[in-house]
């Protein structure tokens, strides 16, 4: 369900590609149109397979299946990497558009059309000034972040079936608890509602800290939706942190046994796990650095800092409780 959520709104940021770079058919190269074209024709093949076949065990051509669901993995990372590299370049270019004259930008744009696809001779001619084409530009711009959690989401549900190939399972060794949904009966229920509420927040801050920080209001406002970001992802992590101390306290008081036995896919799960929050860790440990050098000290400094600090901290807790949960025997 939620793969083909985001693979809708994918769809939909392809359309608006394809209709944003019509509009430069002139000035961009064709491979530059063609690709959205591709990449919808790419996301609906993929779900339709994903729904189909994600449960399924291959048990003929292992070798065959493997390297082609390693190459589907692959591709996906491509182009969660590509997305994450044009909205930053968008980004960049945003920000230079700004501070910048528009004779100094332009000059600069003609040594970065590379990254775009465009003739530095057709800088003139690829002005995006129809209002159909501003709503294509700052349309699939808007979706790009769909686009990269529907890349991560397959990447993940492709990886989960290149561990099942070849894999048996015993119906008789454990019993598969069917589970209930009963109100107020089952705490799972109660997480499933704190999630949604905090899934529901967590958008509409987002939103809101986009609009105020963005827009020309006066620096007050953006103050205000600074600290109410920080504020909010502060009081989450703060969350997090505490249940993923709860949950492996839990796991002391279990008496399932530990499982030490040498298993290859459990340690590529680890190991995948701990590489994730390397890049995680990175910037918290630069944005520390960034802070603590830099002057003057405000409340959004602190916040920040805080911030930094709170998210390594959920960050570890968090990977401790996960790799305790794989290596425990099932009841």
């Amino acid at each position: 369900g939620g793969l083909i959520l985001f693979a809708i709104f994918s769809l939909v940021m392809d359309v608006f590609k394809i209709g944003y770079y019509s509009s430069f058919y002139s000035c961009l190269s064709a491979i530059k149109i063609i690709y959205p074209i591709v990449q919808a024709i790419f996301v609906v093949v993929q779900t339709y397979f994903l729904w189909v076949s994600a449960k399924d065990c291959i048990h003929v051509h292992l070798n065959v299946t493997r390297c082609g669901l390693m190459l589907t993995l692959t591709t996906n990372l491509a182009v969660w990497m590509s997305a994450v590299t044009d909205e930053s370049v968008h980004k960049a270019h945003s920000k230079l558009k700004k501070n910048t004259t528009e004779e100094l930008f332009r000059w600069l744009l003609r040594g970065n059309l590379a990254v775009l696809g465009m003739r530095s001779s057709s800088v003139e001619v690829c002005n995006c000034n129809s209002q159909i084409c501003q709503i294509f530009k700052n349309g699939y711009f808007w979706l790009y972040p769909f686009n990269i959690e529907y890349s991560l989401f397959a990447s993940a549900m492709v990886y989960v079936m290149w561990k099942n190939v070849g894999r048996f399972i015993d119906h008789h060794s454990h019993h598969i608890q069917r589970l209930k949904f009963r109100l107020f009966r089952r705490t799972f229920f109660v997480g499933i509602m704190l999630g949604l509420i905090i899934l529901v927040s967590g958008l509409g801050v987002l939103i809101l800290y986009e609009v105020q920080v963005n827009s020309n209001s006066e620096s007050s406002k953006k103050s205000q939706a600074l600290t109410m970001y920080y504020v909010f992802n502060i009081v989450c992590l703060s969350l997090m942190s505490l249940v993923c101390i709860g949950g492996s306290v839990i796991y002391r008081f279990d008496k399932r046994d530990m499982d030490r036995h040498k298993n290859p896919t459990r340690t590529l799960d680890v190991a995948l796990l701990m590489g994730a929050a390397l890049g995680q860790y990175a910037i918290s440990y630069y944005s520390i650095v960034a802070i603590v050098a830099s002057t003057p000290r405000d409340a959004i400094s602190a916040l920040n800092l805080t911030y930094a600090l709170l998210m390594i901290a959920q960050h570890t807790f968090q990977n401790i409780f996960i790799i305790e949960g794989l290596h425990r025997q099932p009841p």
